[in-house]
């Protein structure tokens, strides 16, 4: 089995209770964290191992995005400056009607894919049509995906209703349920979106195959008062009666929340994943999330995708998320630099169900994790490298990522393919699509 020493300046496990540390080493072995040590006592245990120095860097979990849609790169910057539903029912909607495709969701989440691996993401909650497509992308980048069996009640260009969407995602996950890289997810898009049959199947769904929940709920206040109009009850609250509110849900956004909902969230140990540029972008408002953190709820954070970001960039989200409780609440002290490394970390990996697996460095977790160098004049002086990957450090600064034990990342280079090849596609598929729209 192949052994790799990794050597950095310091080490930060987010391992709880565990500070940042120095003169440490930790040994990869096949997929898995063999040990984490003295550098000096695993180097004379393990000679032979191969050995990668990081002299200037900060060796940490790899980020998990717990909300994105990969495939929209191809959409990156199509509509922006504008509202949720004005975005998604008058330029989204349509384009992605007229051009989604298996092979253009596939190029699209390979693409994102890149942008991931070169920030320091080792996985991806996606959510979007074509999941074999997401899933040939994953496996191709080499990172880790929970790729969704995406339900809307109305037809795409990929299926004509509920029971469609919902037998191409069964049969995707049937072929690919062996896949070490990939987990499966029951996504139904949101609550104006989905009927109560369509949820209820859902429910079911990941019941019978113990797949973790995935949805937008509470991003707007139009949603929230629609839902009202519509069912008589918030959203929510519609939800928890249909069964869904549980620890199975990753519930998006949840940007709109009375203290009531928040501890209903915590009781029923729903997670959050928090959204923030996105958040802001489009204007659905500022969530809750220093509340949610002292209230008890396991939140964790996404970039949406890249319609609407447009950055899939998880380091600023993680310093995003920090800045926002701070200035919402009026409490410098509020989710603290470790708090929000947790929650890009950690947290997702709890909201998957994977926290057995992922989300820090330990001794038998899977080999996902990432070297972020501060050698660079703007990372200088470092008195505290956790504070400083919140506050100063940025994705281009990641060097170095490995995935399952595999080296997807080196020295700011993709391992796995061609990123220029994938760029020419991108453009040319791009250039498609302005001379279909006239532009």
């Amino acid at each position: 089995m192949t052994a790799t020493l990794l050597l950095p300046r310091w080490l930060l496990t987010l391992k709880a209770g565990e500070p940042v540390q120095t003169g440490q080493a930790v040994l990869l072995e096949g997929e898995r964290i063999a040990a984490v040590g003295a550098a000096a006592d695993l180097m004379a245990q393990h000679p032979n191992a191969t050995r990668v120095e990081l002299p200037e860097h900060v060796l940490m979990p790899g980020l998990i995005n717990s909300h994105t849609h990969s495939a929209m790169s191809l959409l990156r910057g199509v509509a922006d400056d504008l509202g949720l539903m004005d975005w998604l029912n008058n330029h989204i909607w349509p384009l992605e009607k007229q051009w989604v495709s298996h092979e253009w969701t596939r190029l699209g989440s390979l693409f994102s894919a890149a942008e991931a691996l070169r920030g320091g993401v080792t996985t991806l909650n996606d959510m979007y049509f074509f999941p074999e497509a997401m899933a040939e992308a994953a496996l191709q980048a080499g990172i880790r995906a929970a790729v969704s069996i995406n339900v809307i009640d109305f037809p795409t260009g990929y299926a004509s209703g509920p029971d469609d969407y919902i037998a191409k995602g069964v049969a995707a996950y049937e072929k690919y349920k062996g896949e070490r890289l990939l987990q499966f997810t029951s996504s139904p898009h949101a609550p104006y979106t989905v009927s109560d049959e369509t949820f209820v199947k859902l429910r079911q769904l990941s019941e019978r195959h113990d797949m973790v929940m995935h949805c937008h709920i509470h991003e707007t206040m139009d949603e929230v008062n629609g839902g009202v109009q519509q069912h008589g009850v918030r959203p929510l609250a519609r939800l928890e009666k249909l069964g869904l509110m549980n620890e199975r849900m990753i519930a998006v956004h949840m940007v709109h929340l009375t203290d009531d909902e928040i501890a209903m969230l915590a009781k029923n140990k729903v997670h959050i994943a928090h959204n923030a540029s996105s958040n802001l972008k489009l204007a659905s408002g500022i969530a809750r999330v220093a509340d949610l953190d002292a209230g008890g709820v396991n939140v964790a954070l996404g970039t949406d995708g890249a319609a609407s970001n447009n950055r899939q960039d998880m380091f600023e989200e993680i310093r995003q998320a920090a800045l926002l409780a701070k200035g919402s609440s009026g409490q410098p002290t509020v989710l603290n630099a470790r708090r929000a490394l947790e929650m890009a970390t950690i947290g997702g990996a709890k909201a998957l169900g994977r926290e057995a697996d992922l989300g820090s460095i330990e001794v038998g977790k899977l080999a996902d994790v990432i070297a972020v160098d501060l050698s660079a004049p703007e990372c200088r002086p470092v008195y505290h490298p956790d504070a400083q990957l919140v506050y100063v450090a940025a994705r281009e600064h990641v060097s170095d990522v490995w995935v399952q034990g595999e080296r997807v990342l080196k020295q700011r280079q993709l391992t796995r393919f061609n990123l220029s090849q994938v760029l020419a596609e991108v453009e040319e598929t791009v250039a498609k699509m302005k001379a279909g729209q006239g532009a």
